[in-house]
């Protein structure tokens, strides 16, 4: 009956005790060294290592970049030409035509004038022209778009866009690394704080074990109870076994994720705020103004208000001006200078329902950010909520711990007095440290509550100052 109950006790606490990293190899968790870290050290040195939060900043960077690089869009551009070449003409001239002609011509001079023409050479049939040589040229030119449609400010409109999405993806990626650094740092903690509360109960079994064997040799105890003493010693040795390995694996978990080559120790306490909570609204209004999900869909609306920008300007007329001026040492250099316009009349793509998609994006964009207001007051809502019943579990936990001193009190006593066994004291002693790590349990959901509410509403930052202001703070070692 004893045994029974024992194993109920430890078998609760188990489930308070599951890690999110139970997906670890166990061949990682030999570690040969241990560095001791607060909460902002891991924090500092998650942002100086993470591969993550570094891609995101290069995001972003290279989106301000092509913005800035885009700045110019719609201005003048000045080139210059230049070309040395080579060439060779050869060119057949027909000389029949022209003797034709001649002959014609001689035929009506007096004879004594063809008698002296006569004597000259006469034209050959053809002539081949030839001329090689080598030559250079060089201008300049400038194009100024004076009038587009608005199309350049619709492009760096939608740059602008660009990186507004990825500042706010960028914002995300850190708030999601700094909830999950919450959740490993203070598991791990907690799974400390376990691992002590079995160990302190192994003692005590393994004294009260001893005991038992001492008082059936005196012949006050039977054989079945000091059996059942014995299941029970086996029992809390394989408990604290498996706490241990639980909190190595935290530990493991938590050095992976700050880039650690030795393994981590967490010193930032448990803990809980009992003082007056501020208010869901003021949680809800801070979302509506720091949440980056919301910023996102501003920038995606951005985005698609510049893409029918762009496609409105297309159908405007476009306006060019232009010049060009040969750079010639020799001579007078030619130059030429003017305007274009263009106008696209006709087309064979439907601009009209261009522009409508482009339009019922901006629309799109528009009933998004509307459903996202929506959906992230009530996610503030229900981590608000969250948090205010972690605290109440924690206070009212108070309770049954006192009531776990008592009875622990009671059995020591009644030891002395011969009205309680020793697998009494030993049920007293695991119910008092299953009370212990339900208790450091509900602080811990208290914790990843707070860090998920500061998450909702766009206050991460924050996670650090509530910590700081901490009523209650639970050590591994805490008594």
């Amino acid at each position: 009956m004893h045994f029974q109950f024992s194993r109920t006790v430890w078998n609760g606490s188990r489930v308070a005790l599951a890690l999110a990293v139970s997906s670890l190899s166990l061949g990682g968790l030999a570690q040969v060294s241990q560095q001791t870290m607060s909460f902002s050290q891991a924090r500092s040195a998650l942002h100086a290592q993470s591969a993550q939060l570094a891609a995101s900043r290069k995001a972003v960077e290279s989106a301000q970049l092509r913005r800035e690089g885009m700045q110019g869009l719609g201005g003048p551009s000045v080139a210059a030409t230049a070309m040395a070449y080579r060439y060779s003409a050869s060119v057949d001239v027909d000389l029949d035509p022209a003797r034709n002609a001649l002959g014609n011509a001689l035929g009506q001079l007096p004879p004594g004038v063809v008698g002296g023409i006569a004597q000259m050479p006469q034209l050959p049939s053809n002539y081949n022209l030839q001329r090689k040589d080598n030559n250079a040229s060089a201008s300049l030119s400038a194009l100024w778009p004076v009038y587009v449609g608005g199309l350049s400010d619709a492009v760096r409109e939608g740059l602008d866009g660009k990186a507004q999405e990825a500042q706010a993806d960028a914002a995300t990626t850190q708030d999601q690394l700094h909830s999950l650094l919450v959740q490993r740092y203070f598991t791990a903690q907690l799974a400390e704080r376990a691992a002590t509360l079995r160990r302190r109960a192994l003692a005590g079994v393994r004294s009260h074990d001893d005991a038992a064997q001492r008082m059936l040799q005196a012949g006050v105890i039977t054989q079945v109870e000091r059996l059942q003493a014995s299941v029970a010693l086996a029992d809390a040795q394989q408990q604290s076994e498996k706490a241990d390995s639980d909190a190595r694996l935290a530990r493991s978990a938590l050095a992976r994720t700050v880039h650690s080559a030795a393994g981590v120790q967490p010193s930032t306490p448990l803990f809980v705020n009992l003082q007056a909570f501020p208010a869901l609204q003021e949680f809800q209004d801070a979302a509506l103004q720091n949440h980056p999900g919301l910023t996102k869909v501003a920038a995606k609306h951005t985005q698609a208000q510049a893409l029918h920008d762009a496609s409105e300007a297309l159908r405007k007329p476009q306006v060019l001006a232009f010049g060009m001026r040969e750079v010639n040492t020799q001579g007078k250099p030619n130059w030429v200078a003017g305007m274009a316009v263009r106008w696209t009349l006709w087309d064979s793509v439907d601009r009209d329902k261009l522009a409508a998609a482009g339009q019922r994006a901006v629309e799109q964009a528009e009933l998004t950010d509307a459903q996202v207001r929506s959906d992230i007051a009530l996610l503030v809502e229900k981590n608000w909520l969250a948090v205010e019943q972690a605290r109440t579990s924690y206070q009212s936990g108070q309770a049954q711990e006192d009531l776990a001193h008592a009875l622990l009190r009671l059995r020591v006593a009644g030891l002395k007095e011969g009205t309680s066994t020793s697998l009494d004291l030993i049920d007293a002693q695991l119910n008092l440290a299953k009370v212990q790590t339900e208790r450091a349990s509900a602080a811990n959901n208290y914790v990843q509550a707070l860090a998920a509410l500061l998450e909702s509403s766009g206050q991460t930052a924050a996670f650090e100052q509530y910590m700081a202001r901490a009523d209650i703070v639970i050590t591994p070692d805490a008594p």
